[in-house]
């Protein structure tokens, strides 16, 4: 299916290759992951099989690429499309009209099918997808998992051999993402080969047979079966790293399919329930660095906020989870006074906010967006932190941003251009930007969306640090192997209500769709983490 040979590419003025000597072959029907750190250049050489680089991006290309046969960099994108589809990672970038049904003809109209035809493709690419009752649904009203399967469902009308996937389930909740996955294995069971690029490798892994790893360099680490590449990778899913550390073969790759082994290996100590109160906070205090009571939120005649009352201690990071649509990025907004309440209150640190606006706020609350890149003007890293404090009209403390940046990981890059920068990097200068005025309480939206491994650990890393200063830290996230580390309370959002609030295992038990890999692997031992049922399992196969 997929043939390359010392494939390299250049992007325009960049200084070194997104790709170096890229050799590889993927088998007709494979289901391929495609896996590597940030910049490695996974999506890089999936735009090379269809042809978008470098016909759409420019740049220098060397090298041979066959996609059944035929020659991407030759005939271009128009044509592969029909041959490689393509699901970009936030679907609506390649949406281009209002209705689901106009979405998924549209491609087919471009290519002047007859209508017969066509009737019978999107017929047939609704039905794949599980879209029926969508067809005429404007997109804009669909959830992020459903947005997600129409763009699928645009790219399958086309009837490509290949399908290739952009990290489609990074912005998806647990159900909405099984629910594509569900979608792919079911078109892979049909023939198709599939390759699909991702860094929460627990969600692929189980489904691939066979995976692509490239370096930080972009090249080619090791490509081959799924289980012969497995011991090569350093970032490896939670049951997986169980698996390895406890001589288990082959490796897990999925929790479902290792029941045995862990009846096997016992479950007689308990874990702890330490992690509510690891830093002291008491949720039955009555000072909190921020407190919503009643909050309500409309959009139009949509109530996307009803009644939500929720606190955040100092020294606290709070988790919200829930599915795409629940209310999440909406909380904070409001916390943040960029959308209006109906009915409620905001008090910060005691003090009623409501009347304050967005930039009164901004000072001694933070917020990261989704894309960090949304905060980024400045032409250098430091002075990014410099222009929060000059529109807030504080004193520009050059020691305070260098002390900063250093905290940040980012010393060295303090005079570079941050959007030069990767993905985890432009992260870290975002939140420099919005922490520089020491706030009182963080508020993060999907933080470690598109994040590799590495960048997550430093994540956690600075928020860990910055909990143990004091500060109040809410989380919105789908990410559950994060909150699993680092989360004190979880908050649960169902359709704008507050579901449940409390100790992580105890919301993760109550609801296991949520639940990390570990605690439905080892269901009463009370582990959040692989580091924990580790120690314990070695503690227990040592006494």
């Amino acid at each position: 299916m997929l043939h390359i040979r010392d494939l390299t590419f250049t992007y325009p003025q960049a200084s070194r290759p997104a790709l170096r000597g890229i050799s590889l072959h993927v088998p007709r029907g494979a289901f391929a992951l495609l896996t590597g750190p940030s910049g490695s250049g996974k999506s890089t050489l999936l735009r090379a099989l269809n042809g978008l680089v470098p016909h759409f991006s420019g740049g220098r290309i060397a090298g041979q690429v066959r996609v059944d046969g035929r020659d991407p960099l030759a005939l271009g994108p128009q044509t592969m499309s029909r041959h490689a589809g393509f699901v970009f990672q936030d679907p609506e970038a390649q949406f281009v009209v209002e209705q689901v049904e106009d979405e998924i003809a549209f491609a087919l109209e471009n290519a002047g099918m007859p209508r017969p035809e066509m009737r019978r493709r999107v017929e047939s690419a609704l039905e794949q997808t599980a879209l029926q009752r969508f067809r005429y649904r404007k997109i804009i009203s669909l959830s992020g998992g459903e947005q997600q399967r129409v763009a699928l469902a645009a790219a399958l009308a086309l009837r490509p051999s290949l399908l290739l996937l952009d990290e489609p389930t990074s912005q998806l909740d647990p159900q909405s993402a099984e629910e594509i996955l569900a979608a792919l294995k079911a078109l892979h069971a049909q023939g198709m080969t599939v390759i699909l690029a991702e860094h929460r490798l627990e969600r692929v892994l189980p489904l691939a047979d066979w995976v692509i790893a490239l370096t930080a360099g972009g090249e080619l680490l090791a490509c081959g079966p799924r289980d012969e590449v497995l011991p090569r990778l350093e970032t490896l899913p939670p049951v997986t790293e169980v698996g390895r550390a406890l001589g288990w073969k082959p490796l897990p790759v999925d929790v479902r399919s290792e029941k045995g082994e862990v009846r096997s290996a016992g479950c007689g100590v308990r874990g702890t329930t330490y992690r509510v109160q690891r830093t002291g906070y008491d949720v039955r205090g009555t000072m909190y660095a921020v407190r919503c009571v009643g909050l309500e939120v409309r959009y139009g005649e949509m109530a996307a906020l009803r009644g939500v009352s929720l606190e955040v201690g100092k020294g606290e990071i709070l988790a919200l989870m829930g599915r795409n649509g629940a209310g999440k990025s909406t909380l904070l907004r409001a916390v943040m006074g960029l959308l209006p309440l109906h009915a409620g209150d905001i008090l910060l640190e005691g003090q009623s906010i409501r009347g304050w606006e967005t930039a009164q706020r901004a000072r001694r609350i933070a917020f990261l967006p989704q894309d960090p890149n949304a905060l980024l003007f400045a032409e250098s890293v430091a002075e990014e932190l410099a222009v929060t404090l000059r529109n807030h009209g504080m004193t520009v403390d050059e020691a305070a941003i260098a002390a900063l940046l250093e905290r940040l990981g980012l010393g060295d890059k303090a005079h570079r251009y941050p959007r030069d920068l990767s993905v985890g990097e432009r992260q870290r200068v975002a939140l420099g930007a919005v922490t520089i005025t020491r706030p009182a309480v963080l508020l993060l939206d999907e933080p470690t969306r598109g994040l590799d491994a590495q960048s997550k650990a430093q994540l956690a890393d600075l928020l860990e640090g910055w909990r143990a200063e004091g500060m109040g830290i809410v989380l919105a996230t789908h990410d559950v192997e994060l909150v699993a580390r680092l989360a004190d309370r979880v908050a649960l959002l169902e359709a704008g209500r507050l579901s449940i609030t409390g100790a992580p295992l105890r919301v993760f038990e109550q609801h296991p769709e949520f639940a990390p890999q570990m605690v439905r692997l080892f269901p009463g031992c009370g582990w959040l983490t692989a580091e924990e049922a580790i120690f314990h399992l070695k503690a227990e196969a040592a006494s």
